[in-house]
């Protein structure tokens, strides 16, 4: 039940964020952000779609040599630079970013405000306590021509409980609440570590009464 809500809100938020790339204007750079919070990592998945006026000042930014094809090289070179403007901490503790991977339309798709670069990125959070903590997410990859969309996805893991959104105005800012529940494992394994102190401690009185 709990994995058919999940998915059910992860399409939703998609086919939110697909409808507004599809409707944003001609000049302007829609910068659609997702962020997923698990116990140990962050995922940020950012849709960039260049409206049909800011196409061809979008793509010189990418193809580099005006060849009229992005290669690989100008696809992790565009990539880094768009991570680079992409600030996010935990609890006032920054992040490091790490492209894991990224997707590129064809030109022509571009140009005629339809083609839609992924950006899939990930960071390692540090060992934080059980309880409340924010996740800061902030946007500055072309502000000239940008527009921002943001959104918390609903966290995979059953630790991890998202408890509030905030965002500024223009959703470059992104503000996460949550509530990192305790490792169940760490719990059972202090239990028992617990319980065999209290039976090592057990024996040693008995064998002191003999």
């Amino acid at each position: 039940m709990r994995s058919s809500c999940i998915l059910a809100l992860t399409l939703l938020l998609v086919s939110i964020a697909g409808r507004s790339t599809s409707a944003h204007r001609r000049d302007e750079y829609l910068q659609a952000a997702r962020v997923a919070i698990d116990p140990d990592r962050v995922d940020m998945v950012l849709d960039l779609t260049p409206g049909i006026a800011v196409a061809e000042n979008v793509l010189a930014d990418i193809d580099l040599d005006g060849n009229k094809t992005i290669s690989p090289r100008e696809a992790g070179a565009y990539s880094a630079r768009v991570l680079s403007g992409v600030a996010l901490d935990v609890d006032g503790t920054p992040l490091r970013l790490e492209l894991i991977d990224s997707a590129f339309p064809a030109i022509e798709a571009v140009l005629k405000g339809e083609g839609t670069t992924r950006i899939h990125a990930a960071a390692r959070l540090p060992a934080l306590a059980a309880g409340p903590h924010h996740l800061h997410f902030r946007n500055m990859n072309r502000a000239d021509v940008g527009v921002y969309l943001a959104n918390a996805m609903v966290p995979a893991s059953d630790r991890v409980a998202v408890t509030g959104q905030q965002r500024d105005f223009d959703q470059r800012d992104l503000v996460v609440d949550y509530v990192l529940r305790a490792d169940p494992t760490i719990r059972t394994s202090r239990w028992l570590s617990s319980g065999m102190i209290a039976v090592l401690l057990w024996i040693a009185a008995l064998r002191r009464r003999r």
